[in-house]
């Protein structure tokens, strides 16, 4: 029997007001897989996030967290099970250095006294591991470039040892070179057993990086994929409703005849 997915979402609800934005949402993640999340504007993805970060509980449906159900009715909740978030903001703050960025808020001290040698160490093994060319690790982050920012980013999330991680449009406002160092990065992470879920409007990163495909159309799960044997046209269909909206238009040819 197949060991059940990491995290899981079975008939997850978000309501604004009058507005329903997320409505009977499914969704598996499992270890060492990158699911991709896909979906126009408005159609539900950043919202989703949230719901399984904590920050905008769901207002209906089930977490599952290896096949238990769990409740993340705040972002410590999410953080306790091992979700971490990288937003697409990364909410850096560019005056500090990448030291003092991993570390902002959960400061090792000792004796007392900030213990800069040890979070220097720290800083400096884990992106060692993370990626091929180490930036100034006492430099200031607005120094750095967009894909070492990003970089940074995802190393501070990693530092609780999370086993699902969240990336909002990592590769957003990338160049060439910085998004295949971005991507590269999270194939490792990959590789190390991570789950990922990846927010993109890019189909080329989904098709590079990806194992599997969830699209939400207008707050609804529209087709579940498996990027290694769909085409990028069938997927791009689920993203737009053009399937859909495929008989409604020969419906109304053969009025027209």
């Amino acid at each position: 029997m197949p060991a059940p997915p990491l995290l899981a979402l079975r008939g997850v609800c978000k309501r604004y007001g009058v507005l329903q934005v997320l409505e009977d949402i499914e969704l598996e993640v499992r270890a060492g897989q990158v699911v991709a999340l896909l979906g126009d504007n408005g159609a539900g993805k950043s919202t989703l996030v949230k719901v399984i970060s904590g920050v905008a509980p769901a207002d209906k449906g089930v977490i599952e967290w290896e096949g238990r159900n769990v409740q993340i009715r705040r972002p410590h909740d999410a953080r306790d099970l091992g979700i971490a978030t990288v937003y697409q903001d990364l909410a850096l703050c560019g005056n500090l250095d990448v030291v003092g960025n991993l570390f902002l808020g959960r400061e090792i001290r000792r004796f007392g006294f900030l213990d800069e040698v040890e979070m220097e160490r720290r800083t400096r093994e884990l992106l060692e591991h993370l990626a091929t060319g180490v930036p100034d690790l006492r430099a200031p982050v607005v120094s750095l470039s967009s894909g070492q920012r990003q970089t940074v980013a995802i190393a501070r999330s990693l530092l609780g040892d999370p086993r699902v991680l969240l990336l909002d449009e990592p590769t957003a406002s990338l160049g060439i070179r910085q998004t295949n160092e971005v991507l590269d990065l999270v194939d490792r992470l990959r590789d190390r057993g991570l789950a990922v879920l990846l927010i993109s409007h890019n189909m080329g990163d989904v098709k590079a990086l990806a194992d599997r495909a969830a699209v939400l159309r207008l707050g609804r799960n529209n087709g579940f994929f498996d990027v290694n044997t769909v085409s990028q046209e069938q997927i791009i269909s689920s993203i737009t409703g053009a399937a859909e909206n495929v008989p409604r238009r020969m419906a109304s040819r053969e009025e027209e005849w």
